[in-house]
């Protein structure tokens, strides 16, 4: 199968240095040769590092894979099995968490290779690595984008502009169909190929291979598992945020001209606050993604067409953990942000002492309609 790849480089041509000519030992020394030929040779020309950077990192990774278990775990079983919380717009929801999950699923990989001091789990253990984190990253990416259309479009055309859960299947299935194909390629090493980097516990497509196919490759997967998904965020919300500026100037004008304080009744301010409560979690959710992502982006930009000398493995080791903290955040801030989601936690686990009164979920209930009557005013 690799001698499908055009980006596969030739093992036999790999020179190095043998340990012997070093002062210290240097990042592969453990890797056998079979597997050696896997390792980019940037990597295999720095240091080892110290046992308790990789006992660090483990930690690190423990702490944030039952992290996400737990947060993205009740998030799955809350927002699947409650009825109130069945509606097309949670099925984003649901979707988005389940990349989380799945993607934290991976952390055995580089536990144990950070516990036995590099790339212990070979080969093999990296496909596994690099094909749950491109699946679910890009998955998770596409999914913050339907929530972001999902807002958009609740908020600025109330009136038709509800997403119907045929639809929201419709568009999680092509969520995922869409990540396929930046997964499989570089699995089967069609194009691109799954690389161990940094301190050699984590992989990720390689992005330090100076070919004109496999920076094709980067530039092509930067642009439509990175751009895209952020430029659909950035300008739905933006879309958003502009209509809610209107409204509430218009709202202003009116009440001025009508000489009282405020149009809206009691239950309309309760019902819009706790749509913006739900439209806040899904904007700090949006935020996150672009947060974590955003270094990993500039990080394979700089492997493939800048200066190879900046990515130490140190420095690649950070975008590393920062797209895994989104996967441990997602869920709590659901559960900070999120009133039906709030009720319901409250009655299936009230030892969580969540106090959220029944008025938010009346309020959520009638959000749409108080929305739609405020924009039509």
């Amino acid at each position: 199968m690799g001698l499908l790849n055009w980006t596969n480089i030739n093992p036999q041509s790999r020179v190095m240095k043998p340990i012997e000519e070093f002062d210290g030992p240097r990042l592969g020394w453990n890797v056998p040769p079979e597997e050696l030929i896997y390792v980019p040779e940037h990597w295999l020309a720095y240091p080892d590092v110290d046992k308790s950077l990789h006992l660090l990192l483990g930690m690190v990774y423990f702490f944030f894979f039952v992290a996400s278990l737990i947060g993205n775990g009740l998030v799955l079983w809350i927002f699947s099995s409650a009825k109130s919380l069945r509606t097309a717009s949670n099925m984003f929801v649901v979707n988005l968490a389940f990349c989380d999950f799945v993607m934290m699923l991976k952390s055995p990989v580089f536990l144990y290779n950070s516990f036995s001091q590099g790339y212990a789990m070979g080969h093999i253990g990296c496909q596994i690595f690099g094909t749950m984190g491109a699946s679910t990253g890009i998955g998770a990416g596409m999914t913050n984008a339907c929530i972001a259309y999902d807002r958009y479009t609740t908020i600025t055309r109330p009136f038709d502009g509800k997403i119907t859960r045929t639809k929201a299947l419709v568009m999680i299935i092509f969520v995922w169909l869409y990540a396929t194909p930046w997964t499989v390629l570089p699995l089967l090493e069609i194009w691109g190929r799954f690389v161990p980097e940094g301190y050699l516990t984590t992989c990720s497509f390689d992005y330090l291979t100076r070919t004109f196919d496999n920076r094709l490759f980067v530039a092509s997967i930067f642009t439509f598992s990175y751009v895209l998904p952020m430029s659909l965020i950035i300008y739905f919300y933006s879309q958003i945020v502009s209509k809610v500026f209107s409204h509430e100037k218009a709202l202003r004008e009116q009440a001025k001209k009508m000489n009282v304080e405020s149009l809206r009744a009691n239950q309309q301010q309760q019902a819009e606050s706790a749509e913006l409560r739900i439209a806040k979690a899904a904007l700090t959710v949006c935020f996150m993604f672009v947060a974590s992502w955003t270094p990993y982006a500039v990080l394979a930009l700089i492997g493939a067409f800048g200066d190879q000398s900046l990515l130490t493995p140190g420095v690649s080791m950070i975008p590393a953990v920062t797209c895994k903290l989104v996967a441990c955040v997602d869920p709590f801030i659901y559960a900070i942000s999120h009133p039906r989601y709030r009720i319901e936690l409250q009655n299936r686990l009230p030892w969580l002492a969540i106090k959220e009164g029944d008025a938010t979920s009346t309020a959520t209930d009638v959000a749409t309609t108080a929305e739609s009557a405020a924009i039509s005013t």
